[in-house]
């Protein structure tokens, strides 16, 4: 990667501000007064509308009453990486959406803050409130350390499976270790976390690339049975001329970059170009102008209103007086003469159609529109590719026309019996809480394959059948 030194260095102390977490934590006083104000909704919507389904009333109730432990129990019962949720999922479309507070007095309760108070603490203070079974004989491979991983790896420990987990990169964690804005989270929320599932007996094999440092044969051998959560693949290419220049980036590449905090040796533009307007491309953007950009434009081809980005988001963009380009699509970047630097982005301006069956409306150049945008920095943030070929060559793994594994949605069970799966790679780029669920429902379908028994976990009801035996709560 080269080193751009085109846009004005800030000092460290003033990146550092910069990047200061944007939800800071609550006090003590501040966590009590905030817990009072919940209504401990006997049939809370807030839990419901939990992916992983925190019994959110309990673990509120508990920082009422003092007992931040038995606060994080319940919410890493539920949600084993309920620290990095509590700090990167859209609250404001989830549970403190649903809040009946936030009807009642417009001002749901910070159940975010909140979640994010009991389970630093715990983390904080080293304290494990999650237990591993007893050693029942049979083991598990876990491909991938993402929340999918991590998820299904504590819950097949409490049930007292061996289990191994297999990471090709150094950290663990996936993308909440990797390719969470700084700003949102520090990375060591994520690796504290695997941390934490590590203690509960589970091995981590780190820089460990499957089909590379160890064959698949290899882990179907060793394990009874394996769970696939390896995420997605590479950023998604712009295919135009131009995109091989120097000064062209990946969106994870860059925020993965950052996560370093080496600041002096992240490459940063004058004026940076981010294509893209997903919550990735905020990130990007955001973290762009944090660093130091003078100017910062988001590039996407829709409107506004077709943004796939969350609207807290797209407000965090506006606040850092990001420019958006709407309705405008790259043709091709530009070098200036003499030499393989960006020097430039050309657009087109695009119309928009009218609304398909789906409701989504595609976008067309339109002729003789193009311009040019002088810039030295363009960083992709398309979205992620499939991995597709790592995928199609686990035998009996079918994949829709999308490229996303096709699943059983109760067990997570794919074609191949053996292998399970969740994540990014079923679900196409979710929440980290949704992968977190899914995880937590491949434990049980595992469970159930190779013992029979139905087992439920904390908001993960799975449908019993005639045939099975009687549920067991652990």
């Amino acid at each position: 990667m080269m080193k751009i030194e085109t846009a004005p260095r800030l000092d460290n102390e003033q990146i550092e501000r910069n990047f200061r977490e944007i939800a800071p934590a609550l006090t003590e006083a501040e966590a009590r007064f905030e817990a009072n104000r919940c209504l401990y909704c006997y049939d809370a919507p807030c839990t419901r509308a939990c992916p992983t389904h925190i019994d959110v009333p309990a673990f509120i109730k508990k920082i009422a009453s003092g007992n931040l432990i038995g606060s994080a129990r319940v919410i890493f019962d539920a949600n084993p990486i309920g620290a990095t949720c509590a700090r990167v999922c859209p609250v404001d479309v989830l549970c403190e959406g649903a809040c009946v507070e936030g009807t009642l007095m417009e001002k749901p309760i910070e159940i975010g803050r909140l979640q994010r108070y009991a389970t630093d603490y715990v983390m904080r203070e080293g304290r494990q409130v999650l237990r591993a079974g007893e050693p029942n004989g049979k083991s598990v491979g876990v491909i991938g350390s993402g929340p999918a991983g991590l998820s299904c790896a504590t819950y097949l420990a409490r049930l007292g499976y061996a289990v191994t987990v297999y990471d090709r990169k150094p950290l663990a964690g996936g993308l909440d270790t990797y390719g969470m804005a700084e700003y949102k989270m520090p990375q060591l929320v994520s690796t504290d976390e695997a941390a934490q599932v590590e203690r509960l007996g589970v091995e981590f094999k780190l820089n460990t690339e499957i089909g590379k440092d160890i064959s698949l044969e290899e882990l179907e051998k060793t394990h009874d049975a394996i769970f696939v959560g390896a995420g997605l693949g590479a950023t998604a290419r712009l295919n135009i001329p131009g995109e091989d220049l120097e000064g062209v980036y990946d969106a994870l590449e860059f925020i993965e970059r950052i996560k370093t905090r080496d600041w002096r040796n992240i490459p940063i533009g004058r004026t940076v170009a981010v294509v893209g307007a997903g919550n990735t491309a905020i990130d990007a953007v955001t973290q762009a102008k944090r660093l130091g950009a003078e100017r910062v434009l988001m590039i996407y081809r829709r409107s506004e209103r077709e943004m796939p980005a969350y609207e807290y988001e797209y407000e965090l963009a506006k606040q850092d007086a990001i420019e958006f380009c709407w309705q405008t699509a790259p043709v091709e970047i530009l070098a200036s003469n003499g030499n393989s630097r960006v020097s430039a982005i050309r657009c087109v301006r695009m119309e928009l159609t009218e609304p398909d069956s789906t409701g989504r409306r595609s976008a067309k150049p339109v002729p003789g529109s193009e311009f040019d945008i002088p810039v030295d920095m363009v960083i992709k943030a398309l979205g992620q590719t499939k991995r597709k070929e790592f995928l199609k060559s686990i035998a009996g793994l079918e994949l829709d026309q999308s490229g996303r594994v096709i699943i059983d949605k109760e067990s997570m069970q794919t074609g191949n019996p053996k292998y399970f799966a969740g994540g990014d790679c079923v679900n196409g780029g979710r929440e980290a809480v949704d992968a977190s669920q899914m995880g937590k429902l491949a434990a049980a379908g595992i469970h159930q394959y190779l013992t029979g028994e139905r087992v439920e976990f904390a908001g993960a009801r799975i449908p019993l059948h005639e045939e099975t035996q009687d549920v067991k709560a652990h």
